[in-house]
């Protein structure tokens, strides 16, 4: 299926690796121009270099934080002069603290703080400043990648069921906001994702594998590539009907009916 996006322009944020690196690609192989953003710079130049020759697409490495004022305002600049502007937002998120833990044992403020900035401000900051860039365009997309653990609450993922939330509680408003110009705003929410860890190794354990994938109907772990076109999808013209949504990428393990 031609999904209507070749020469598109998207931004997506924490590309230098895993699943921010993957949305990336998977977008250019559609013919959508990218710009990839992190604090990484040798990681994400080489993205940039990877996606530009594997794709035949322009790729744009900006290098910055999600957090910092000043990073996403340069962020902003540099698309502005590279492109005109962006027609497709993909926001991806780090992850929350290491260990991971029960909500009642996350006493500490740190982490709280650290979940908060990484995951819910880190959004806003970039949504506040590159969105309303968009809204003179007449077409837009905007995706936010949060978890399925918003829906169904998982065992030990308090920080991260908290404020991705709070992104889907925003994305909805965003919404509800920018449909008027021709922007859609979802949210994707996976969850059981076979994902590498960052040093290239295997995420989980044969034992740990294989008891995730018992929580599922289909018996398995997902593949960051059925995230990635789950995110092409609402990044298309075919998806054009679809605002404010959640579409959940977690295999059946989700039980409620609605």
């Amino acid at each position: 299926m031609n999904l209507g996006i070749q020469g598109k322009v998207a931004l997506v944020t924490a590309s230098s690796d895993g699943m921010g690196k993957n949305i990336a690609t998977a977008l250019a192989a559609e013919g959508v121009n990218v710009v990839v953003f992190a604090r990484s710079a040798e990681k994400l130049q080489g993205v940039a270099r990877e996606i530009s020759k594997q794709h035949g697409v322009k790729a744009l490495a900006v290098v910055g934080s999600m957090l910092e004022r000043a990073d996403v305002a340069h962020l902003a600049s540099e698309i502005k002069k590279a492109f005109g502007g962006i027609d497709i937002l993909v926001l991806n998120t780090g992850r929350p603290p290491i260990p991971l833990r029960d909500a009642i044992d996350e006493l500490d403020e740190d982490r709280w703080d650290e979940a908060y900035r990484t995951q819910l401000w880190s959004t806003i900051n970039v949504a506040k400043t590159i969105l309303p860039s968009m809204l003179g365009r007449g077409w837009g997309r905007v995706i936010a990648v949060t978890s399925a653990s918003v829906k169904e609450p998982m065992s030990h993922h308090c920080l991260s069921t908290v404020f991705r939330a709070g992104i889907t509680a925003y994305m909805k408003h965003l919404a509800n906001e920018v449909g008027a110009h021709g922007i859609t705003v979802n949210c994707v929410a996976p969850a059981l994702i076979a994902t590498p860890h960052r040093t290239g190794s295997a995420a989980y354990t044969p034992a740990q594998t294989e008891a995730r994938s018992k929580l599922t109907p289909l018996g398995r772990m997902g593949s960051p590539e059925e995230i990635c076109g789950t995110v092409s999808f609402l990044a298309s013209m075919q998806a054009g009907f679809i605002t404010g949504s959640t579409i959940n990428v977690e295999g059946g393990m989700l039980r409620a009916i609605v």
